[in-house]
């Protein structure tokens, strides 16, 4: 394929030697004539092991040269790759300066070719900035039209500054967002001979991917270094305690937690972070991520509460009552705190949930349910049926299976608020609301 790249920094440098020693032909275009010249003559404007070697031998070969020239390298490429940087601006939103003028030279250079053009970003930028930012200046400068004269797509990198090209060639997965087919067809082309799982979906979608990944990073780092000065603290050795954490592939480093949802509960992970963090004042060790964790997980129960009210109905039913199915424990379950929140605003309630149905009668909570909230315990109903006919809104609070017969039993004007994405499928329409999708 014929690619120009746009930008010849970090990652723009590393594209552009990769994709060339892959076959492509690559033209690399930048506004820094020094830049141009350094890879011209075979030579890394960056320092990164073995790029010098890799653009010697690309640029040796005739499948990469660099110019300053924007309607020069469109004219002799069909994909465009931009790679500029997307700085902070002073109050933390992105500084997209450079990929505005990049979009306006690619777009004014289109104008002029009658072959169809791809443009694909890899620069880091926010979910709907390709919508509101790129596709308008693209169709404004070129006078042609997205989806039909030009594909358009983000492929975002996943390369670390010291490992770069083994990055490339081995990434956790290669992730293209695009809303048409043969613009994800065709730029998949490029990724053949990588070894990785291919991932194509929305631009939106692939355009937040990119964030949550390095907001995950910052947030390992962080929470690392409050276990680590804890530890020291205590006169523990903090590599030894993390080197054993990473052992745990099931719980620790894995998709088990990383499911967007409700609130957490249970008789474990409130208490032990009250714990861990009583200890930390006790040492006078600040763990401001730490510390922040409960006061979030408070908010969602906040915002389930909100989206019940939003609905302006009174009469609500409530599907699980447990922190999770399969138990009956209600310690610190988050369903209790909003159940009680809604009986406060006033909301009539009928409760359904089966474990602890039984568990009213010989389970370990009895005591628990007739001293704590024997309120509550009035609201249960011992029928799923009975529920869902008393109520205008149903509120699904586990991913108990009996709950997935309630689209059938659900009557015209209910709506369901899901709090832990019982229908794996993505449901729409005005009866269905999920919590965090």
């Amino acid at each position: 394929m014929r690619l120009s790249v746009f930008g010849l920094g970090y990652v723009g440098c590393v594209s552009a030697a990769c994709f060339a020693k892959e076959g492509h032909e690559v033209v690399g275009v930048d506004v820094n004539p020094t830049k141009v010249e350094i890879i011209n003559d075979g030579r890394s404007p960056i320092v990164e092991p073995g790029m010098d070697e890799l653009i010697a031998e690309v640029v040796a070969a005739g499948r990469l040269r660099a110019t300053t020239a924007a309607k020069e390298a469109i004219e002799s490429s069909d994909v465009s790759l931009v790679c500029v940087g997307t700085p902070s601006a002073p109050n933390g939103s992105l500084n997209l300066t450079y990929v505005k003028r990049v979009c306006e030279e690619i777009g004014a250079a289109i104008e002029g070719k009658s072959r169809p053009h791809t443009v694909v970003i890899r620069s880091t930028m926010l979910p709907g900035t390709i919508e509101g930012v790129v596709v308008p200046t693209l169709e404004i400068y070129s006078g042609k039209k997205v989806g039909r004269d030009i594909g358009i797509c983000i492929n975002p990198e996943f390369l670390r500054e010291g490992s770069s090209l083994a990055d490339f060639y081995s990434p956790p997965f290669t992730l293209i967002g695009a809303d048409d087919e043969e613009t994800a067809r065709m730029v998949s082309r490029l990724y053949a001979r990588i070894e990785a799982p291919l991932f194509v979906t929305s631009i939106k979608s692939a355009e937040m991917v990119k964030y949550a990944c390095n907001c995950f990073h910052a947030l390992k780092v962080s929470f690392a270094n409050e276990i680590g000065n804890i530890c020291k603290a205590l006169g523990i050795d903090s590599h030894e305690v993390m080197e054993i954490f990473c052992r745990d592939t099931k719980l620790n480093l894995s998709p088990y937690y990383l499911k967007p949802g409700f609130a957490f509960g249970g008789s474990c992970l409130p208490k032990d972070l009250r714990a861990i963090m009583y200890k930390a004042k006790e040492l006078d060790v600040e763990a401001p991520v730490l510390s922040a964790i409960l006061p979030s997980n408070r908010l969602q129960v906040e915002r389930a509460v909100e989206m019940v009210l939003r609905t302006g109905k009174k009469r609500i039913g409530v599907l699980g009552m447990s922190f999770k199915a399969g138990t009956d424990d209600l310690r610190e379950s988050p369903m209790v705190a909003l159940i009680e929140t809604l009986i406060g605003k006033g909301l009539q309630l009928a409760i359904y949930d089966k474990d602890v149905s039984l568990a009213r009668l010989f389970g370990a909570n009895k005591e628990y349910i007739e001293r704590e909230i024997p309120h509550i315990s009035k609201l249960m109903r011992n029928d799923l049926k009975e529920v869902i006919d008393e109520a205008e809104v149903i509120v699904v609070g586990n991913r108990s299976p009996e709950f997935r017969e309630i689209e059938k039993m659900r009557r015209d004007g209910q709506k369901i608020i899901d709090l832990v994405r019982l229908f794996e499928e993505k449901k729409s329409g005005d009866w269905y609301e999920g919590i965090c999708w």
